[in-house]
């Protein structure tokens, strides 16, 4: 029995198919990747005016679910929240497959696997900075194939949560986990506020009850779970 077919491995040519076609693009040594671009979290692989993909630099490596993001595109620096990851194979119509062994055994024992792996994020686009102020609508154009996402900093997350514009923005937008990707925007938001956070959550606490003064019951499990965080429990 040779070493491929030992039970719970797998040999790296099992994975390709006849013609022998790369499995993927090796990734940029540290030591090489300096500079702006290095602070990049992912590069854009899909994009809409108001939707993008982008492949995360490193796999597993996606921003936590809610973080705010911005895109340098074309002079453009469009901001957006994370609304969902995933991590899947990069050939078409492949799988990855069980082998009973942690990863660390995986890293070790058949480390030519995880060139098969990649990690991409969607974000959710709310508008774009113009010099220093957010402007919560679309962009002209969308971000270009691409262009590299960045997270933004303290600065930014302030700027661009400060309007509760951006909680109509998330309750509005289709295709997303709206009530859990509105709190967990607002936790990060909180995070990147020194101080007590008891007036901000009270603006907007207002804003959330005028867009749902027409479903109580959203709006109730909404304010309850925001008024836990008030009390010192969302650190």
């Amino acid at each position: 029995m040779t070493g491929s077919e030992v039970t719970g491995t797998r040999s790296l040519e099992s994975f390709l198919d006849s013609d022998t076609r790369p499995l993927s693009r090796s990734p940029i040594p540290d030591d090489q990747d300096s500079g702006p671009a290095a602070a990049r979290v992912g590069e854009v692989v899909e994009s809409s005016t108001t939707t993008l993909i982008a492949e995360a630099r490193r796999l597993h490596g996606a921003p936590d679910f809610g973080a705010f993001v911005r895109i340098e595109s074309d002079g453009q620096q469009l901001v957006g929240v994370v609304h969902n990851a995933r991590t899947q194979s990069s050939e078409p119509n492949r799988r990855p497959m069980a082998y009973g062994k942690t990863e660390a055994e995986l890293r070790r024992e058949q480390p030519q696997i995880f060139e098969l792996l990649r990690t991409q994020f969607e974000v959710l686009v709310l508008g774009y900075l113009e010099g220093e102020a957010m402007v919560h609508r679309f962009p002209p154009q969308p971000a270009r194939i691409h262009s590299f996402v960045f997270p933004c900093d303290a600065a930014q997350v302030r700027v661009v949560t400060e309007d509760p514009q951006f909680l109509r923005s998330l309750l509005e937008a289709p295709g997303v986990p709206t009530d859990e990707l509105l709190l967990a925007t607002l936790r990060h938001a909180l995070e990147q506020r020194q101080g007590s956070t008891r007036d901000y959550l009270g603006v907007m606490g207002s804003e959330l009850s005028r867009v749902l003064r027409d479903d109580y019951d959203r709006l109730s499990s909404l304010i309850r779970r925001m008024t836990t965080w008030g009390r010192g429990e969302a650190s």
